[in-house]
């Protein structure tokens, strides 16, 4: 690449989504010669591993997450003239962190800040894999919901309104039914407009029924934002640190949150701790 195609191409890119190079980094992954980076997430047996493989073919490989005993699947795809690496994230039913499959997907979407976020739910389990799909609305905007099975879904006589679906979760919804190969373009080209913002999302966040909870929440994100002026996501930090989540207390002690927005916090934890005790 030319010096003036170097500058042409990050004038272009400026105001893209992108992933947090220096986590992906210290979490295994290499963004050489890479443009984007798409993890893929999903409950077990949503046919995730056939998406994973109708995206990737043969460009891929496996591993272990560093420190941890969980395999990792890394492959890659070409869309227009842009370069995507894809990470397969253990299949999980949350992001709580409660064992280190979670951990290590709430991690990823968290710390790694990916370009884009594939959630593969199954089109005749919708109530149960929604589930999912909300508690990384909750971290991230960058989020395409795969509606794989499409097909299982006719044949059992159910029907899905992916638009009303898109709708309510403000963010792109594409049909598929991965086996046969069906929406694999379609998918494609919704990951190439959310990573590079063409694509505007508006995600779903639910909102907590009693008014004392959805006020504690408020309270404590605003702590949070203070402390990490920019972080992209501190409701979903606040509801961690109300459900007593460990790890997350343990990233906003030691200042790892501050690594989202690229600096550290100016201030402690124990400032955060106090109004999370005075609103419990």
């Amino acid at each position: 690449m030319t010096v003036q195609g170097a500058s042409a191409h990050a004038a272009a890119c400026a105001t893209c989504p992108m992933y947090n190079g220096a986590q992906l980094t210290r979490l295994g992954i290499n963004m050489t010669d890479w443009d984007f980076v798409v993890a893929l997430a999903g409950n077990p047996n949503t046919g995730k591993s056939t998406v994973f493989n109708a995206l990737t073919g043969l460009r891929q490989h496996t591993g272990n997450w560093p420190g941890k005993t969980v395999v990792r699947a890394e492959g890659g795809f070409l869309y227009g003239d842009k370069r995507y690496k894809l990470v397969d994230l253990p299949g999980t039913y949350s992001l709580l962190s409660t064992s280190a499959d979670e951990e290590v997907a709430r991690d990823f979407i968290l710390f790694g800040q990916p370009s884009v976020t594939i959630v593969v739910v199954d089109a005749t389990r919708l109530e149960r894999n929604l589930n999912l799909a909300l508690q990384v609305l909750e971290i991230t905007d960058r989020v395409v919901i795969a509606l794989n099975l499409m097909d299982e879904a006719k044949r059992h006589g159910l029907r899905v309104d992916e638009r009303r679906l898109a709708r309510d979760l403000g963010v792109p919804v594409v049909p598929m039914a991965a086996r046969q190969g069906e929406g694999v373009q379609d998918l494609l080209k919704a990951v190439a407009e959310v990573a590079s913002g063409a694509a505007v999302t508006r995600p779903h966040r639910v909102r907590q029924r009693d008014p004392q909870v959805e006020q504690a929440i408020n309270q404590i994100a605003g702590q949070v934002e203070r402390a990490f002026p920019g972080l992209p996501n501190a409701r979903w930090v606040a509801l961690r640190l109300l459900d007593g989540d460990e790890s997350i207390e343990q990233a906003v002690r030691e200042g790892t949150l501050g690594q989202l927005v690229q600096q550290k916090s100016p201030e402690p934890l124990p400032a955060i701790r106090l109004e999370l005790e005075a609103v419990s």
